[in-house]
């Protein structure tokens, strides 16, 4: 009798544990997982606006006779040769810099084009 109770609360343990684990919740990423992504999206933003936000910086202190000195310092036919030259995009406010370029008017010269 005795070694019927001992096996039956054996397999009574054994399905409890069974039980427990299938009622486990998974494991997110946890502190570390969260905070290091939070950095990455962090420095992917930062690193998307860096140019648009020191073209702004740049216009707002800067007096609009000095943009256009600096904007016509620097002369080129065209996109093609900004891109030649590798300093495309050009921002308002940079050399070589005109609205002539700037089809969409957003400030951004010669950008590249996504096809959305």
């Amino acid at each position: 009798m005795r070694s019927h109770n001992r096996n039956y609360s054996a397999a009574r343990t054994r399905e409890r544990l069974a039980r427990g684990r299938s009622r486990q919740q998974p494991q997110g990423l946890g502190f570390a997982g969260q905070l290091l992504g939070g950095c990455a999206l962090v420095a992917i933003v930062g690193w998307n606006i860096a140019p648009q936000a020191q073209a702004l910086w740049t216009r707002s202190t800067t007096s609009p006779e000095k943009i256009a000195q600096i904007e016509t310092s620097v002369y080129y036919s065209g996109c093609n040769e900004v891109r030649a030259a590798g300093a495309a995009p050009l921002y308002r406010g940079e050399p070589g810099y005109r609205q002539g370029m700037d089809g969409d008017g957003d400030g951004v010269a010669c950008e590249p084009w996504r096809g959305y």
